[in-house]
């Protein structure tokens, strides 16, 4: 859609005939993501690739970059699928990030956590989001169940990480052009809800040394990663105001929906720019802006039929909904963001326009 008012055409590729992408595109491929005969056929409709989210086959990636650019790189992608090389990457570039082992029995898991001390979050390596993959262990002894549980093997990894007793999480959108140039958008303060982001607040609640920290890092990670593109930073802040990166994700994420409304110019606007070799935008905060993501429980709350009219009526509110063909409890179904002259005002809308959605 950004691309769209830039005069750009688009295709997508996906498994869904109508899933949301393919509503706003100038031409759809419905194949599965390894299908690499559709993977070349979407290199051969198109100038330039990316990709929406991390859990895209990196094969057809790779195979799409031997015949036209992609952007952020297969490398990069790569690095963000796999818990273990991400931790290792950012560990090697001198970033913090929370301790962690690398276990690959039952044994090794009930070894890790012994040492590291519970609380534990145990994850996957590979394809884990909005808390899926994940265990938090708080006894030693259920450390061997819990691996179990996450389907742990010699080929299947798992990661014990030190449980971090923060006190707010926040993230950072970095843009890196083709020439190297970056622009960061204004660090944003998250609060989650049984694994899945449920609030986005900008300015983050946090002093100016965390969000220079937490600029600086996303700024290291896309410079040592060589992003051109965007990547997503997902990081702590702990008590003691230590910076420690949890997540990566090289693509327009999430908490980086508030820009649409809240920013000069949006991570969408701003990744097509870089992609076609565009100056890139303005990053400034418009005004404190806060989102409030919508899950499928609404719908389920409401028989199927949120009341939207309560929420376009509240003032200076935008509502976003996806497309997707249908709900279930805590798929993320669309958003809303509202914008306000104080962060506080602009929250209390926010959270009272979701409620009012609702109501059955």
């Amino acid at each position: 859609m950004s691309a769209r008012t830039m005069g750009y055409r688009s295709v997508s590729l996906d498994p869904g005939v109508d899933c949301p992408g393919s509503q706003v595109t100038d031409h759809h491929i419905v194949a599965a993501y390894d299908d690499l005969g559709a993977a070349r056929e979407l290199a051969d409709r198109s100038d330039v690739v990316t990709y929406e989210f991390e859990n895209v086959d990196a094969t057809a990636i790779e195979v799409i970059s031997e015949l036209k650019p992609v952007y952020p790189s297969p490398s990069v992608l790569r690095v963000c699928q796999d818990r273990e090389i991400e931790k290792i990457s950012l560990r090697e570039m001198g970033i913090g990030v929370p301790e962690f082992r690398v276990v690959k029995s039952e044994g090794e898991a009930v070894e890790a956590v012994r040492e590291i001390g519970v609380p534990v979050v145990m994850k996957t390596t590979r394809w884990g989001y909005d808390g899926k993959g994940q265990s938090v262990v708080r006894d030693a002894g259920d450390a061997g169940s819990a691996f179990e549980g996450l389907g742990g093997s010699e080929g299947a990894p798992v990661i014990v990480e030190g449980f971090v007793d923060f006190e707010m999480e926040v993230s950072v959108v970095c843009a890196r052009s083709l020439d190297g140039e970056m622009r960061t958008f204004p660090v944003s303060e998250n609060v989650h809800v049984g694994g899945i982001l449920d609030t986005s607040i900008v300015p983050a609640r946090c002093s100016d040394a965390v969000k220079d920290e937490a600029v600086r890092i996303a700024m290291r990670i896309a410079e040592g990663l060589d992003v051109i593109g965007l990547i997503a930073v997902e990081m702590f802040v702990t008590r003691a105001g230590e910076v420690l990166v949890n997540e990566l994700a090289p693509r327009p994420h999430n908490s980086g929906h508030y820009t649409i409304e809240g920013c000069e110019t949006s991570q969408f606007e701003q990744l097509a720019r870089i992609m076609v070799g565009m100056p890139m935008g303005d990053v400034g905060l418009r005004s404190p802006t806060v989102m409030v993501n919508l899950l499928g429980d609404v719908w389920e709350s409401t028989d199927g039929a949120p009341d939207w009219s309560a929420v376009l009526g509240m003032p200076r509110t935008h509502l976003h909904l996806y497309g997707k063909s249908g709900y279930r409890i805590g798929r993320k179904m669309g958003h809303i963001t509202v914008t306000g002259e104080t962060v506080e005002g602009a929250l209390v809308v926010a959270i009272a326009a979701r409620e009012a959605a609702s109501r059955a």
